[in-house]
């Protein structure tokens, strides 16, 4: 390691997600990050939460085989990690049960809790090893697994496991499997004011016969046509998720992308009456509602990080007023939102949606997985710090009535 690769990362401490998003976001060298941490693991080759720092560093770098290969390094070590409260003595212990994978795995509590009053342990559950042995003292267990077909075997043992379980249990495993894009789609149909594209499930060969022969595709659903959204079964955060407007671009999309089974739904024009598209994130954290972000761009398919919101004084401010009247939000969509709630089953969910001009509510993904974090500089974004604030103080208050609950 040359002596300009030399950066201050501890070498003892699990750190998590949260400080390399926030070194992301303010255009630090992640690169550099993993070269010192690669020096450093060549002296402490024993040392479980090196490895899995640099896994997540590799992660967030796009290196995904090197990255599970750190992964399983660090967890052949141990499987559970501590992020202690940057204020001490912590008030909370949340015990988070998580699944070994990327980024989007599991949910990034540390990012919303970072700098809070609340410990975190967090314990990568495998089939021989569902909890953590000796068993840590906390307050709480968050469930943090997002859903995958892989995950449903887990989820079963742990619902088995948790169920008399002496503290509240978060994010109940049995109702991780309800944010399935498909699964979601028929739980929350009929809503008054509620638009979600029906989603189905396809395979490849399904696909192909139709870009490649006169198949239709009333063969998937009756009334379906062009243009879909097309994504992968395991697409997250926008991968290798396309519209097709027709044949044509559906063979050129099968060409691209090697994925077996996929995701199909109609496509939905939400531009507004300017051209402009708009998707926020809402947070529902014990069914109450919170604004998280919105972004505002020109392309139907956005991402807050490159829709210009950090360019763009006039996209800030429209965000900004968003953020601030979330209130009115509420009230134009109130039911809609408690009915979402109550269905999902999970006490921190959220969503990425828009509004149609005719102004429904449409949603795009529901998770617990997505990111909220306060981490964007406050010269630019001054208005963001109180509502994401709001958000963790519902967090916090949802583990004080929990533990109030059980005594």
């Amino acid at each position: 390691m040359t002596e300009e690769d030399h950066v201050d990362i501890p070498s003892t401490p699990f750190l998590g997600l949260a400080p390399f998003l926030r070194a992301s976001i303010e255009g630090q060298d992640l690169q550099a990050f993993a070269r010192a941490a690669l020096g450093n693991l060549n002296q402490f080759p024993q040392d479980a939460n090196l490895w899995m720092n640099l896994s997540t560093l590799m992660f967030s770098l796009g290196q995904r085989e090197s990255a599970f290969a750190t992964l399983n390094q660090g967890l052949s070590l141990q499987r559970s990690f501590e992020i202690p409260a940057l204020a001490q003595p912590s008030s909370f212990s949340v015990l988070m049960l998580m699944v070994p994978g990327d980024i989007a795995a599991n949910t990034p509590l540390d990012c919303l809790l970072e700098g809070s009053d609340i410990d975190l342990i967090c314990h990568y559950c495998a089939l021989d090893a569902l909890l953590p042995d000796p068993l840590p003292a906390h307050d709480a267990v968050f469930v943090a697994i997002g859903d995958a077909p892989q995950h449903r075997a887990l989820l079963t043992e742990l619902a088995a496991a948790l169920q008399a379980w002496p503290v509240r249990v978060l994010n109940s495993p049995q109702a991780i499997p309800n944010t399935q894009r498909d699964t979601a789609c028929q739980i929350l149909q009929d809503i008054p004011g509620l638009l979600i594209p029906t989603t189905y499930r396809t395979s490849r060969a399904q696909l192909t016969a139709i870009a490649e022969t006169s198949h239709t595709l009333s063969v998937i659903a009756a009334g379906l046509d062009f243009p879909l959204i097309v994504r992968p079964l395991d697409s997250h955060a926008g991968r290798d998720l396309e519209r097709v407007a027709d044949r044509a671009a559906l063979q050129r999309y099968l060409d691209q992308v090697s994925s077996t089974e996929f995701f199909i739904a109609p496509f939905i024009d939400y531009s507004g009456s300017d051209g402009l598209f708009r998707k926020f994130r809402i947070a529902l954290v014990d069914g109450k509602p919170f604004a998280v972000h919105m972004a505002v761009s020109a392309h139907w398919m956005i991402h807050y990080v490159n829709a210009g919101m950090y360019e763009d004084a006039e996209k800030r401010q429209e965000e900004a007023r968003f953020m601030i009247n979330f209130d009115a939000f509420i009230a134009r969509h109130g039911q809609a939102l408690d009915m979402i709630a109550e269905r999902m089953g999970l006490d921190y969910v959220l969503f990425d949606g828009a509004e149609t001009q005719a102004g429904d509510l449409l949603i795009f993904e529901i998770d617990h997985v997505m990111v909220v974090h306060a981490m964007d500089p406050v010269e630019l974004f001054p208005y963001k710090r109180e509502p994401i604030q709001q958000i963790q103080t519902a967090f916090r208050q949802l583990l004080a009535t929990s533990t109030a609950e059980t005594g």
